[in-house]
């Protein structure tokens, strides 16, 4: 068995890779990736090298994994600042740092694929500590603090912690598409009063004289898109004060690379738009990702970003609708809490046996609070 790090998605082709994976998630598809590096958003100078890991055996590939040599945790979402700083003051580095992760995405998703003949959990787990050794044998403690992995699904999570990784929970949001067949089919599964206040948030973005339309695949121009950049970037540099972590030409790229992934929500005051949502779809999901606007129309981002995501949903018939990180404001407007995992693997044996302490103490507060936001759930009881 070989493990091999390739320094450019580029270095395998997108078949293999592809086939390998077996899946229409859009985020771990070769041309997504392939995109992030082409626009240069990855690369050793934003701090996110390219590494990623496959595996080979008698030449036939057998496994592989998007990995990323990081030297900041900007663009993660799976926040380790605490861990870092505690590698500073004890005069530690914890950069760089192995991660297999989707770039800026938050959005669980296949992170480790198998070929077709791995089928065993055996086989899986050997593989799993074949690339462990192989990462072991390539950078020393002091060259690398550990590896992570985030967004993983949950059986692959379930086999890394089998593995010796730690495992870290975290929550997210989703709207489930219970064979509705209408909004309004939606809003009669809800309580009344959650009913009326959605009903009336969706008015105010009508009695704004805000219209929406929803395009999607080849529909979208470059025009449109470079509008839409324009709002994405003028809402990070509100937020943040900082640019977002996506330039121009990766927009731009993602209409040649992968069109039929994309779909643009749209909100207009007249003939002017005024903002939009870019989203990505695949054969059971749609996945909200990225959102900007000119200036602030009272629920503008929830018509956009949430209502507009559910009824595409049950107009295509797709299962689920993943709005992104963060957001407990969207349990009153129809999404679940979600548990959400990563995988740690620390060299220190100090630190590693303190952040499994930290991580056991932190699980329990997690799943505490889950048990806490249940009775928040604006469905009545009949349908939930």
């Amino acid at each position: 068995m070989n493990v091999k790090l390739l320094h450019s998605i580029s270095a395998i082709s997108a078949t293999d890779w592809n086939t390998l994976f077996n899946t229409s998630n859009p985020f771990i598809q070769h041309a997504f990736l392939a995109t992030l590096e082409q626009s240069q958003c990855c690369n050793t100078k934003t701090g996110w090298r390219p590494q990623h890991i496959v595996v080979t055996q008698q030449g036939q590939l057998i496994a592989a994994m998007p990995c990323f040599l990081k030297s900041h945790s900007s663009g993660e979402y799976v926040f380790d600042h605490a861990w870092a700083n505690a590698y500073q003051q004890h005069g530690l580095n914890y950069y760089p740092k192995l991660l297999s992760a989707i770039p800026f995405t938050p959005s669980t998703g296949p992170r480790l694929a198998f070929s077709n003949n791995i089928q065993s959990t055996h086989e899986k787990l050997h593989i799993i500590k074949t690339i462990d050794q192989a990462i072991r044998d390539k950078f020393t403690n002091n060259e690398l603090s550990g590896w992570h992995m985030l967004f993983p699904e949950s059986a692959l999570s379930t086999l890394l912690k089998q593995s010796g990784w730690a495992q870290r929970i975290g929550i997210q949001y989703h709207w489930f598409n219970k064979d509705y067949t209408s909004f309004d089919h939606f809003l009669s599964a809800l309580k009344s009063r959650k009913r009326k206040a959605i009903r009336k948030e969706r008015a105010a973005i009508k009695q704004q004289g805000i219209a929406t339309r929803v395009i999607t695949g080849t529909d979208i121009s470059e025009e449109l898109m470079s509008q839409f950049y324009r709002f994405y970037h003028l809402t990070y540099l509100k937020r943040s004060g900082q640019q977002g972590y996506l330039n121009l030409v990766f927009f731009h790229l993602l209409l040649k690379s992968m069109p039929h992934n994309l779909v643009m929500i749209c909100a207009l005051k007249g003939d002017q738009l005024i903002g939009a949502a870019l989203c990505f779809k695949d054969d059971t999901t749609l996945f909200g990702r990225y959102w900007g606007c000119e200036q602030e129309y009272d629920f503008l981002h929830f018509e956009v970003c949430y209502y507009q995501g559910i009824e595409f949903c049950i107009q295509q018939k797709l299962s689920r609708f993943d709005s992104g990180a963060q957001g407990e404001h969207k349990i009153s407007r129809g999404f679940q809490p979600i548990k959400t995992y990563s995988n740690h693997s620390i060299s220190n044996p100090e630190f590693k046996s303190a952040i499994n302490n930290f991580l056991t103490e932190e699980t329990q507060h997690v799943n505490a609070y889950i048990e806490h936001l249940t009775p928040s759930l604006p469905f009545k009881e009949s349908t939930l």
